[in-house]
């Protein structure tokens, strides 16, 4: 692997079967077009302070009321990524101790709801996330989920048509936020049809953070009472989640008047310790650097970039005859749609990967398969765009799509072919994390 960075000698001498799994997946990453629309490329700087002696730390509490000694730094490091989530985001409060994203959700239900309350949330299926009320989940198992998502004939949100649902069945809290929705998300709307109601509005922005902060998206800060967003995917940063609020809860009154505590303090004991014992320390190191790189302008420029290279890959797919969910994307994910097709979209994924171009299988609006093979295929361009790839690069992945798609009953005779091309099209760009000039 050209310019390729000599890593972990110790577990290469110590636990060399481990070692030579991380590198083929190193390799493997390197030389394929990584299209999952929840990934990117950590930097060097995320990964050394995620591998960091914080591994070692145990603190728990929050910075100035620990249970541990030995606190003086780490208490530095988490409050300089409060402060930088703080401006990065324009938050009044924020919590960087969620594990990931569906511990941060789970905090966000902990906060606002008791068990049994409605909320409305998208359905897996429908493009949702497991932990916005899914029924196999804790939050479709302990609340009642009152299930919205886009038209079917449009694939994209009915507003009336939600509102009118908001009105009838008066949820306590709606979830905004998808998976696998490829348009903008007019909070402002969704705000107004809480409002209506008395019903919290929270904000899921962890597929869509980086085009919020590079200007692509409309910011959910304005008008959510929380925002949960996961720190890995288009943001680049390490495996972790934490939740944006406004400090003071305008519904403390109607919801909680028996509790002394506000919105942030709520959000603060429900994740600890309510869920958690002690914060991944390393981790939230490497998200104090994610959110110093976010930051940059190179970094709003990468978000611009991300949904221009979503636009070009559509377009160049719509000129080759197939069909997309909603007819195209707004942000930096879009959906093949098959059901029109004889294969599937589990057919397709398989295919593709089998090509070098890493995707999922995925629901479309108005599916008629099962979820377990699909009618779609989710494509993303965080990770290519991070790689430096743009508008003339999509055009040819566009190409190697067709050519998979044309030859998906052939694929194990013409997918060595398309894989080694895209393998030299990945030498030719720098790979975040991976790779170095």
């Amino acid at each position: 692997m050209p310019n390729s960075v000599e890593r972990y000698p110790h577990l290469k001498q110590n636990d060399p079967e481990i070692y030579d799994l991380i590198q083929k997946q190193t390799v493997y990453e390197a030389s394929t077009l990584k299209m999952i629309a929840s990934e990117s490329f950590a930097s060097f700087s995320v990964m050394e302070a995620c591998g960091s002696t914080l591994t070692n730390k145990y603190c728990e509490g929050y910075p100035g009321a620990r249970y541990y000694e030995g606190y003086e730094f780490v208490d530095q490091i988490e409050n300089l990524a409060i402060e930088r989530g703080k401006k990065l985001f324009g938050a009044e409060h924020v919590n960087v101790q969620p594990y990931s994203g569906s511990p941060a959700n789970q905090a966000v239900y902990r906060s606002i709801l008791k068990s049994g309350d409605k909320i409305m949330g998208m359905p897996v299926p429908e493009g949702g996330h497991l932990t916005h009320g899914w029924k196999v989940n804790f939050s479709g198992m302990d609340y009642v989920q009152i299930p919205y998502g886009p038209d079917p004939s449009t694939g994209r949100f009915d507003l009336t048509q939600i509102r009118d649902v908001a009105k009838k069945e008066r949820p306590k809290m709606i979830w905004v936020g998808a998976t696998a929705y490829p348009y903008i998300i007019e909070y402002k709307q969704f705000a107004e049809i809480a409002n209506e109601i008395d019903a919290y509005l929270v904000a899921d922005i962890s597929h869509i953070n980086a085009i919020i902060i590079a200007g692509e998206h409309p910011d959910p800060t304005p008008y959510c009472d929380i925002v949960s967003s996961t720190s890995h995917k288009m943001l680049r940063g390490p495996r972790a989640g934490f939740l944006l609020s406004k400090t003071e809860d305008r519904y403390q009154q109607k919801y909680h008047a028996d509790s002394k505590l506000n919105l942030a303090k709520r959000i603060d004991r429900a994740v600890f310790p309510g869920l958690q014992g002690g914060p991944h320390m390393h981790a939230i190191a490497a998200m104090a650097v994610a959110f110093k790189d976010a930051m940059t302008p190179e970094f709003r420029e990468y978000g611009k970039q991300i949904v221009k290279n979503a636009k070009a890959l559509a377009a160049a797919l719509l000129a080759r005859g197939y069909d997309l969910a909603g007819g195209g994307t707004d942000t930096h994910l879009l959906i093949l749609d098959f059901r029109k097709k004889e294969f599937t979209g589990k057919d397709a994924a398989q295919a593709l990967s089998k090509a070098g171009i890493i995707a999922n299988f995925n629901m479309t609006p108005g599916d008629h398969r099962s979820p377990f093979i699909t009618s779609g295929v989710r494509l993303g361009t965080p990770s290519l765009t991070a790689m430096g790839m743009k508008e003339p690069e999509m055009e040819l992945i566009a190409g190697w799509i067709d050519r998979v798609c044309q030859n998906i009953k052939n694929i194990d005779v013409a997918a060595p072919v398309i894989r080694a091309e895209i393998a030299d099209l990945c030498k030719k760009f720098v790979i975040p994390g991976i790779t170095q000039v």
